[in-house]
């Protein structure tokens, strides 16, 4: 399997850590009446460690369609390479970090990860368009 379809499996399980944990927190503030219900009533603000931990998994959300475009992409298209390969693996392992960093409310090196993995999704992107 090559290995950008790799870093794309390994991104499906980061997704679910992602879900999980802001779930998980936004449980413990509201309780499980309102997990396991419909979830229609107006609820107040979360709590600053779930509002960070939900919006990391906004972002994240953001920031997979692009993965899965251009990743997938170098692969279907028969251009994937070293390269492409180390730059899957370079935004992964900074969106796995970035989890942690937005969780603890880490700012300034958050988006430092946070840059440093969409170059290396701009540089598969860029592969898969220019060759």
């Amino acid at each position: 399997m090559a290995p950008e379809i790799t870093v794309l499996a390994l991104a499906g399980v980061l997704l679910v850590v992602h879900v999980f944990v802001a779930v998980h927190f936004k449980t413990k503030q509201y309780g499980k009446d309102w997990n396991m219900g419909a979830r229609d009533a107006d609820m107040p603000p979360l709590n600053d460690l779930a509002a960070r931990l939900e919006r990391a998994r906004d972002n994240f959300i953001e920031t997979l369609p692009l993965a899965i475009i251009a990743l997938f992409g170098v692969v279907l298209a028969e251009k994937a390479n070293e390269w492409t390969a180390l730059a899957g693996w370079v935004w992964l392992g900074a969106r796995a970090i970035y989890l942690p960093l937005y969780w603890a409310g880490v700012p300034k090196v958050r988006t430092i990860v946070w840059g440093a993995g969409l170059v290396a999704l701009l540089y598969v992107l860029g592969v898969l368009l220019l060759g």
